[in-house]
């Protein structure tokens, strides 16, 4: 390491322990002198020290950086244990990220600059966050704990050691991707359950909508029609979300056809943006029409469960049989299948039949007809698991209004 790298990144360690230092200064900027352990100036110290240890350790040897570790750590512990006597106070928060500063000082040094500038910002932000991290606590449930901590355990600890590769002699059920498709389900459904908590009804389920139409329209669908179970009177909300989400979702088959073959998104974008304008307004009048304070005269909006893991994984198993089922059929009927195809493909997902119908050249018929009966389908098809896991009134209000998108893209389909 030459000398203008190793001043770079003890500059470094250095900027590390003013950032972490400025904010436990500032937190503490009304105690006298000298009656605080460790202040602003102190950690851009302890951040210094760790640096030179590291600077020092750079031939291999890490005797000094332990040894400097433990000992800032003991006379750091030994003083604060003194002012929490005299304060009554047993957080060790800044005894913890002291000895971080050391290790991050150190890490400027020896290891990834951009990660350590990275952790030390994260550090900061963190030590700065102190009461909106506590307020969440005491507003978070046991339920929703619980539900996060699965998400977690679904995305993190199951997912990765899926094959990520057909298992099936038919080619058709990928573990990985179908897992991943089920994590999706239950991440709109939790995305949509802390909209609404931190946002409010009305707010907190448009913004779900949109995100579930980005991302799992379907997944969406059915988050919005298991809270119109728990509240009667905010069907039309619900179901206006739920339209909402089908919009965003024909925007989405847009922009990927868009991407991917411009000449095909230019016949298909007459006929998606009129069935857009159809249920989006349909959308509007259902949403708008409900005030803020008609939701709150009639009591709080009653939530359920982030999500339902019986109801994810019934839904996922829903999948694999589509799956299985398409690819049979495009195996025994061959090209002339398409459509049939691109209907049972609308049942579960439209991306899959928009992507392949996309990479073929031009604009033919055929590809234009399967992404726009896959759409309609689709649309179709969210209404009926609406109505399995809602009701039949949000079924029937999710119904009329993809009868409406549907009637507007054919009424411009047939004039072409």
């Amino acid at each position: 390491m030459d000398q203008l790298e190793l001043i770079s990144r003890l500059a470094l360690a250095l900027a590390i322990g003013l950032l972490i230092g400025l904010e436990r200064g500032w937190r503490e900027r009304n105690e006298e002198e000298g009656n605080r352990t460790a202040g602003v100036r102190t950690f851009s110290l302890i951040a210094l020290v760790g640096g030179v240890l590291g600077a020092l350790s750079l031939t291999g040897d890490r005797t000094l950086i332990a040894a400097g570790f433990v000992t800032t750590g003991t006379a750091l512990a030994a003083y604060m244990w003194r002012e929490g006597e005299r304060d009554n106070n047993f957080s060790a928060t800044t005894l913890v990220a002291a000895l971080l500063t050391f290790a991050l000082g150190a890490f400027a040094i020896l290891g990834d600059t951009v990660a350590a500038s990275s952790a030390g910002v994260v550090t900061a932000i963190l030590l700065a966050t102190k009461q909106q991290l506590h307020g969440f606590l005491a507003r978070l449930t046991w339920t929703e704990m619980r539900a996060g901590l699965l998400l977690a355990a679904m995305t993190f600890i199951l997912l990765p050691i899926l094959p990520n590769r057909t298992v099936d002699p038919w080619g058709a059920l990928n573990p990985y991707l179908l897992w991943l498709m089920t994590i999706m389900i239950a991440a709109v459904s939790f995305a949509g359950y802390a909209a609404v908590r931190l946002l409010g009804p009305k707010r907190g389920l448009l913004l779900a909508a949109t995100i579930g139409g980005l991302f799992a329209s379907t997944a969406a669908t059915l988050a919005l029609a298991r809270l119109a179970k728990a509240n009667d009177k905010h069907v039309r909300m619900l179901g206006g979300g739920i339209l909402a989400a089908s919009s965003v979702m024909l925007l989405r088959v847009l922009g990927i056809t868009a991407a991917v073959n411009l000449d095909l998104s230019k016949v298909l974008l007459p006929v998606l943006a009129a069935s857009i304008l159809a249920m989006g307004v349909a959308a509007a009048l259902l949403i708008l029409r409900v005030k803020d304070r008609s939701i709150e005269s009639d009591g709080d909006f009653a939530m359920r469960n982030p999500f339902d893991l019986l109801e994810v994984l019934q839904f996922g198993a829903f999948l694999a049989f589509i799956m299985v089922t398409v690819e049979f059929v495009r195996r025994t009927y061959g090209d002339p299948g398409v459509l049939g195809i691109a209907a049972l493909a609308g049942l579960g997902d439209v991306d899959a039949i928009t992507l392949s119908m996309s990479r073929q050249d031009g604009a033919t018929a055929l590809a234009s007809n399967a992404i726009l009966l896959a759409a309609a389908v689709n649309n179709l098809a969210k209404s009926s698991y609406a109505w399995l896991a809602g009701g039949a009134r949000i079924g029937l209000l999710s119904f009329a209004g993809g009868i409406a998108g549907i009637l507007a893209g054919l009424a411009i389909w047939v004039q072409d």
